[in-house]
């Protein structure tokens, strides 16, 4: 019977004696310097956590609870929200805002980690969207989210979103959020 550390070093120096050969696609393109396009983009995104067909779900919660926010810290929402041309109910809807985001702060400094995209349906941009995965702190009276992505028109996007409340309901979390975009994109 043969030695197992003599079988290991040889399979070891067989091994690496095959040689790897492996192929793929690669395509190299001539540097093109695209001037970037802004375009600025205003819209508001109603999320309904309330009611018989909420727009904002919990998905998930810690065992723990800090507070008495109503999202409390640790707790993820996945969203599905109507973006609308105008604050009203009835205005022209233009798209939809999907993803999610969690409440990420365990004091009164109420904030929020998102992840959203934000698809437009109608109008101009139909068929495109951006997306924003930023730190969005919702008790600061001015604040911006950045945007971090797009498809469709607004492919290779950069850029960021200045919200504003424009409706909140505290005791059931329901809010209208005024979205000034400016995105950078070829």
């Amino acid at each position: 019977m043969a030695n197992p550390r003599l079988v290991i070093v040889l399979s070891v120096l067989f091994l690496v004696s095959i040689s790897a050969r492996s192929e793929y696609y690669s395509r190299t393109s001539r540097r093109v310097h695209l001037k970037p396009k802004e375009t600025h983009l205003r819209f508001f995104l109603f999320d309904i956590l309330s009611g018989d067909k909420p727009t904002a779900v919990e998905v998930a919660h810690s065992n723990v609870t800090f507070g008495t926010s109503v999202i409390p810290f640790g707790t993820v929402y996945a969203i599905d929200d109507p973006l609308r041309e105008g604050p009203e109910y009835n205005s022209t809807l233009i798209g939809n805002a999907r993803g999610m985001y969690m409440s990420a702060s365990r004091g009164s400094d109420f904030c929020l980690v998102m992840y959203i995209d934000y698809a437009f349906t109608a109008g101009k941009f139909k068929g495109s969207s951006i997306s924003v995965f930023s730190r969005n702190p919702v008790t600061e009276s001015k604040r911006e989210v950045a945007v971090v992505g797009g498809r469709g028109k607004f492919r290779m996007a950069r850029g960021f979103a200045k919200l504003k409340t424009h409706y909140l309901n505290v005791n059931n979390g329901d809010a209208i959020i005024e979205y000034d975009v400016t995105v950078f994109h070829y």
